[in-house]
């Protein structure tokens, strides 16, 4: 079992026991709302049920998974990273837990995430593209590259953890040499809209991409077999290393997506780790959150709210009966 498995087991253990807890003793609490939609729902939900049920005074501050990570590792703020994925920053993660530094409070993706690369399906299936190679042995299927004479394969945005694993694996798969240009997105707003531009076009597309997402409940995506097993030694080593000298083609591990807090935290506010250690959900669920945000323009408050006066069945089963009540009656 691996340190964080542990860790989350323990933590599981300890919030089993009963507990009692005055509302006051929340205090402050810093939250990272992460700029991609589940992460910042999440974080929404944390802020409204901390508040309205237990008197916390929460603060939510802009977040990314490896700026996030690095300063709760050396700077000890925020608070919380309601929805981590590991993948990425797993190395230098299980050295902060080991160290006293971050814990793990729940892995709030029960099934865990799905990462990979992506075409339309109807694409797939009219021209048989399966795996990545046969992606790759057609760039005239995929426009939208600067260079009209390739294909574009989409990254993710700058700061994200995906980009530095996207663009080894590119070059692991010898992109340019097979007529592609890797394409920088530029924010989430971009990636998504590449995907909808080409559906709209009926055209190709190429990428990175991952669930829980409105996008992929909108649109009929497939997942691209990469042909080879995931290797967790070269993964660590240089698939997700910036600018890895010799990269190597690498399935995706299943995603570990965890809520983690400081240590510091965790030992001062048994209150919010109680709930947070209770505090998860499906992918069915954020794929039907997300796609009602996407039809309806909502932000991610208006998401929060639309989850918890909908979905009762599910959140009233991290919190006490009374604690409930206090969130319904503020909706």
């Amino acid at each position: 079992m691996t340190l964080l498995k542990t860790t989350l087991a323990v933590t599981g253990l300890l919030l089993a026991a009963p507990a009692a807890f005055a509302a006051e003793d929340c205090g402050e609490v810093t939250i990272a709302e992460m700029n991609w939609a589940s992460a910042g729902l999440a974080a929404w939900v944390d802020k409204v049920i901390l508040e309205e049920g237990y008197g916390c005074d929460v603060a939510l501050v802009t977040g990314d998974t490896v700026p996030t990570f690095t300063s709760m590792n050396e700077k000890g703020e925020p608070d919380v990273a309601p929805e981590l994925w590991v993948n990425a920053v797993k190395v230098p993660l299980e050295a902060a837990q080991k160290e006293g530094r971050i814990v793990i409070a729940s892995e709030i993706l029960k099934d865990g995430g799905i990462e990979g690369f992506w075409v339309p399906t109807k694409l797939a299936e009219e021209n048989d593209i399966k795996t990545i190679e046969d992606a790759m042995a057609r760039p005239d299927l995929f426009p939208g590259a600067e260079d009209s004479s390739k294909g574009a394969f989409f990254n993710c945005p700058s700061g994200w953890a995906c980009q530095i694993i996207t663009a080894n694996q590119f070059r692991a798969l010898k992109g340019e040499e097979k007529g592609f240009e890797l394409v920088d997105s530029g924010s989430a707003a971009g990636l998504d809209g590449s995907i909808a531009r080409a559906f709209n076009q009926d055209q190709g597309w190429l990428g990175y991409y991952w669930a829980p997402t409105a996008i992929l409940g909108k649109y009929d995506m497939t997942k691209l077999d990469l042909g080879v097993e995931h290797d967790r030694e070269e993964w660590d080593n240089c698939t997700v290393v910036n600018n890895c000298p010799e990269p190597k083609l690498n399935e995706w591990p299943r995603s570990e997506v965890f809520t983690a807090v400081t240590k510091e935290f965790a030992d001062s506010n048994a209150v919010t780790m109680d709930y947070l250690g209770k505090r998860a959900w499906s992918n069915d669920t954020v794929n039907e959150l997300l796609a009602w945000m996407g039809d309806n323009q909502a932000t991610n408050e208006d998401g929060a709210f639309y989850f918890l006066e909908n979905y009762p069945q599910v959140w009233s089963e991290w919190v006490s009966e009374d604690i409930a009540q206090k969130v319904k009656d503020a909706l």
